[in-house]
């Protein structure tokens, strides 16, 4: 899939990232940068976001980085989360960015999926408040599901 293309296919086909105003700042095809404003309704009982949000917007950068990297491949395979882990390391306030970098050479990821097997691959993300200061990290494991 060219890059250029991942934004506009995760407005359409994620509804969370319209109802909660991601944009996709920068796009290539093992990093990806999203955006996320600071919304009143989307705060915690501290003025910050939600942590549902925090993890909203790692796991949505992370997921673009998926289909920038491997969208070529979705008439064989299916990408989805295996599992993830998130770390808060201080209170974030304001507008955040999330950074999300694949870890495994892409064409590692697809001559597993071609000798038959189902990858699994790490996609680490960081998020970052408006002074640039990273207050959570998130490791996000997905995998590519072949189709039957």
């Amino acid at each position: 899939m060219d890059p250029s293309l991942v934004a506009d296919a995760m407005r359409k086909s994620v509804p969370w990232v319209q109802t909660n105003g991601v944009e996709f700042t920068e796009v290539g095809v093992d990093r990806v940068v999203a955006a996320l404003p600071d919304r009143p309704e989307s705060r915690n009982h501290v003025g910050g976001p939600h942590a549902a949000m925090l993890f909203g917007v790692g796991e949505t950068a992370s997921g673009a980085v998926v289909m920038a990297a491997f969208g070529g491949h979705l008439d064989r395979a299916t990408p989805l989360v295996a599992r993830a882990e998130i770390a808060y390391r201080k209170l974030a306030l304001g507008p955040l960015t999330a950074e999300a970098v694949l870890e495994r050479p892409a064409a590692d990821v697809v001559a597993e999926l071609e000798g038959g097997q189902r990858p699994e691959f790490p996609v680490r993300v960081s998020v970052r408040d408006a002074e640039g200061v990273v207050t959570t990290e998130l490791v996000v494991t997905w995998t590519l599901k072949p189709q039957r």
